[in-house]
């Protein structure tokens, strides 16, 4: 595997270009650490080592820079985001480096320390480290809970409907039988998702890494179209799909997909009359806004403080699963796409979800 080089010449100029070389040592000892966690983390969590090393070597930059700054460790800049899972691997490496290193700096060692704390606590203050704390801490027990509770619901459906349908209750291509199936299928896909959504959440090997493609707007809001239908017509509401002009956009359509899906499916799940449109809208040669809007019962102010927060305690779940997973993994998503969640709602006139995102027009397009 390439290694993270952070020869002496680079070394020496972070610090201004003093031959200081007990910080060089320190430079180096972290070089060496870095690409034996790039190792350790692609093998555990069977990533690429590229794609380990594009994510681990911002970490390493900004813990440099910090060190190079001297007393002044706020001229590194916030500490990138990173799971704790790396920044663990990669604190036990360098205990190792800085093991076999000589005349070390006792000031350089704390503030790389304290960097390296400093990539936890931001880390845990995302969604998806909240998560993990809650999972992992003192409240676990209530998060399995909650999380159990989301699946038992429509699990029980799903068991009950087979059950009738397995005893013949009533003929083949009866409205009866097809409602069954209609509520079979969304139980079904709530599970998916949730499942989904609790694997990204529990941020195995991180977020799946994916590269910006040509792909098709209209194709993308088609297939979650294509997916939510059933619930749709099951619930005998109207779901309408407004497309772009411009079709073919560069982006992340994996991403795209799991946020439009789950926005959607969490609009119909919450809607007993009237309508769920999902909407993408231009607002630029280069811009569009992708809406979801209900006709549900909306809001109230008092829900959205906690709206985004995962495992809500469970007389707050008016709206949303009790463990809030869904827009959490949203959120998380929409940050790796440069974007955030917008919601517009009241108690009597729905709700809906919004959020922007650059999608340059692909050259086939033009």
């Amino acid at each position: 595997m390439k290694a993270i080089r952070l020869d002496p010449e680079s070394a020496d100029a972070r610090h201004g270009g003093t031959n200081d070389a007990g910080r060089i040592a320190l430079m180096l000892g972290l070089d060496r650490a870095a690409a034996t966690a790039c190792a350790t983390l692609a093998a555990s969590a069977k990533r690429t080592p590229d794609d380990v090393r594009r994510q681990i070597e911002p970490v390493i930059g900004w813990l440099a820079a910090r060190i190079s700054t001297g007393s002044d460790a706020s001229g590194a800049g916030a500490p990138p985001i990173v799971s704790q899972e790396v920044t663990e691997v990669l604190r036990s490496q360098i205990v190792c480096e800085l093991a076999e290193c000589t005349s070390l700096r006792p000031a350089d060692v704390l503030r790389l320390m304290a960097g390296l704390e400093e990539l936890v606590v931001a880390w845990r203050a995302t969604d998806r480290g909240r998560f993990m704390t809650r999972l992992t801490g003192p409240e676990s027990a209530n998060a399995l809970v909650a999380i159990a509770h989301d699946i038992r619901s429509p699990l029980a459906s799903i068991l009950i409907l087979v059950d009738s349908l397995r005893r013949g209750r009533g003929s083949l291509n009866t409205p009866i039988r097809d409602r069954q199936l209609g509520l079979i299928y969304g139980a079904a896909q709530g599970l998916a998702t949730l499942a989904a959504d609790l694997i990204d959440a529990a941020g195995v090997g991180e977020l799946a890494m994916e590269t910006p493609r040509p792909f098709s707007l209209v194709e993308t809001m088609r297939s979650v179209g294509a997916i939510v239908l059933p619930v749709a017509e099951e619930k005998g509401l109207r779901l309408r799909i407004e497309s772009p002009a411009l079709d073919a956009r560069i982006g992340h359509p994996g991403w795209l997909h799991r946020v439009l899906l789950n926005l959607t499916c969490n609009a119909l799940r919450y809607t007993d009359t009237g309508s769920v449109v999902l909407a993408c809208r231009e607002t630029s040669p280069d811009d569009v806004t992708f809406v979801v809007s209900d006709t549900g019962r909306g809001l109230p102010e008092n829900v959205r403080a906690w709206l985004f927060d995962a495992f809500r305690p469970d007389d707050r779940s008016l709206r949303f699963s009790s463990s809030g997973l869904g827009l959490a993994t949203v959120r998380a998503l929409l940050a790796c796409m440069n974007s955030s969640l917008q919601v517009e709602s009241s108690a009597n006139s729905g709700t809906t979800f919004s959020f922007a995102l650059r999608l340059p027009p692909s050259p086939r397009e033009g």
